[in-house]
């Protein structure tokens, strides 16, 4: 199971740079270049002022994604 987002995904589609999703939310946009490579996981918080910020449902937003392995005997 892997953690995952669609965070740029939805800035972008805003029309927004890093830094006015950070200046909107008030961290630095160092923050949001760690979410967006996966570097750093947000918190709650952080996760549910992201979700009403980029207009994104937090399920839809914030996802895991499940692999399964296949192994042959």
């Amino acid at each position: 199971m892997i953690f995952r987002h669609r965070v740029k995904e939805y800035r972008l589609q805003k029309g927004w740079s890093q830094q006015k999703l950070a200046d909107h939310l008030k961290v630095s946009r160092q923050t949001i270049i760690s979410i967006e490579s996966y570097r750093y996981n947000p918190s709650l918080e952080l996760g549910m002022r992201l979700s009403m910020a980029l207009e994104a449902p937090m399920e839809v937003l914030f996802y895991f994604e499940f692999h399964s392995a296949i192994t042959h005997d």
